[in-house]
């Protein structure tokens, strides 16, 4: 099944998530589209982990960590 999130070019948000710059939104909304793919449902806090991860605010180390705790959901 073909699933659709919110992409605002404009405000640079993806699913209210808010973003720094086009650049990060647009690597990040490819690399979710990418995982959609393949089974992942996004969710905003997920999008937060992620964009987090992207500009180098967390660690792969915690990106994993929150991958294995479910923090994403």
């Amino acid at each position: 099944m073909f699933a659709t999130i919110e992409i605002d070019r404009i405000n640079l948000t993806i699913m209210g998530v808010k973003f720094s710059d086009l650049r990060t939104l647009e690597n990040t909304a490819n690399a979710i589209g990418s995982n959609m793919f393949e089974g992942f449902i996004p969710t905003p806090k997920g999008i937060e982990i992620i964009r987090d991860y992207v500009t180098g605010k967390i660690s792969l180390t915690e990106l994993v960590a929150f991958a294995k705790q479910k923090a994403y959901v």
